[in-house]
């Protein structure tokens, strides 16, 4: 592996990386999602100029991406939170459910072909896009959200969708509440605190999968997570994420909800693209 890189390529990466997490942290707070679908495509070019071999270097690029997000989440949270009336017993039910789809889409992930990830992202986004662009009442399922069993269910689902596509999961937690009657706002703050359960657990899972592959991974890397990375992406994001969530909180309910599908449109473009 080489990492003689030319200072100007240097200065180009470092710059990306500052972009990507500014942009990172303001889709956190702005819609309540972790920001991979930023930090990957960034991260990936980072990695394949030095060299990162291919069989370790996306990886590489969502186990950092899930790092990056931990603090960018906790960031996005607290400032949905410090606007009030935001349900976190949602939370405590989703929480170890939420858990155990991740362990379960992780097992997965690592038996299945990456195209079989990509399709499934760019239907949901699809689906879920249109709810919001194309808003209408029997979009709702129901004014409450359902019991104990079905809210378990509800986060199996969430768990086991981010672990499968690598993301903070803020995306379905924000159209399962939708559905349910919860107001956009609240939805979003959510799916903040989801995404910190989510980014936490996946990045130790990371970090532990990747370490029988040491040898192939730059320098300054534990497991999947490459601390350069983070420590150069994570502070811009974390910073932003505030920034993110008063745009959201200033925005009317109906132009949030045109610009989340907006947005979930784009990612799942950026995804089709890459299957041609």
């Amino acid at each position: 592996m080489t990492f003689d890189v030319p200072a100007g390529e240097l200065v180009m990466l470092v710059g990306a990386i500052l972009v990507g997490g500014a942009l990172t942290g303001i889709l956190a707070g702005l819609f309540g999602v972790g920001g991979g679908g930023v930090i990957v495509p960034v991260l990936y070019e980072i990695f394949r100029i030095l060299d990162v071999p291919d069989a370790v270097r996306m990886q590489l690029c969502v186990g950092t991406s899930l790092a990056i997000i931990i603090p960018t989440s906790i960031r996005s949270f607290r400032a949905h939170l410090a606007r009030g009336n935001l349900p976190v017993e949602i939370l405590r039910l989703w929480a170890a459910p939420v858990i155990v789809g991740v362990l379960i889409g992780g097992v997965i992930a690592a038996l299945a072909p990456a195209s079989v990830f990509k399709v499934a992202f760019v239907v949901i986004a699809l689906t879920i896009g249109a709810k919001f662009l194309f808003a209408s009442d029997r979009w709702q399922i129901s004014s409450e959200l359902p019991g104990p069993v079905g809210m378990s269910g509800y986060g199996l689902l969430i768990g086991l969708y981010s672990a499968l596509m690598g993301v903070g999961g803020g995306s379905v937690t924000t159209a399962i509440l939708k559905l349910h009657g919860k107001p956009i706002h609240v939805a979003i703050g959510i799916s903040a605190g989801i995404g910190i359960i989510i980014s936490v657990v996946g990045a130790i899972g990371f970090i532990f999968a990747g370490l029988p592959h040491q040898s192939m991974l730059p320098p300054l890397s534990l497991g999947f997570v490459s601390l350069i990375g983070f420590v150069l992406m994570a502070p811009v994001s974390s910073l932003l994420a505030p920034l993110g969530a008063r745009i959201a909180h200033a925005l009317p309910k109906r132009k949030l909800e045109i610009a989340f599908g907006i947005f979930l449109w784009l990612v799942a473009l950026r995804f089709i693209v890459s299957l041609i």
